[in-house]
């Protein structure tokens, strides 16, 4: 397999992978929900504090509404396609932040 079809291959995998992950979310969380900031920290399985700091690094948008910061169930869908997808192309073959790729290591 050359690779150019192998990427081709890792990408249609990645979309499919996204396109199962987002059905299986939106019965969940519902399209058009407004999540509490709790709500929306359990849902990322993550903590009130680092909740906030991916609010504070514009990585999660959210909402204010008087004195409540809201989060969008389609803010949290994103939130979560963009942890998911590659963050790094090299050569055709795509690898994830934070994994080593045996084929570019020094």
């Amino acid at each position: 397999m050359t690779a150019d079809r192998l990427a081709l291959a890792l990408a249609e995998l990645l979309e499919a992978l996204r396109a199962e992950a987002r059905a299986e979310m939106a019965p969940a969380i519902g399209p058009d929900r407004l999540l509490s900031v709790d709500e929306a920290a359990a849902t990322l399985g993550i903590g009130r504090s680092a909740l906030y700091g991916e609010i504070g690094a514009l990585r999660l948008r959210s909402l204010k509404v008087g004195r409540r910061r809201l989060v969008t169930s389609a803010a949290i869908a994103e939130y979560i396609n963009e942890k998911a997808a590659p963050s790094i192309v090299r050569d055709g073959a795509a690898s994830t932040e934070g994994t080593r790729d045996a084929d570019h290591a020094a």
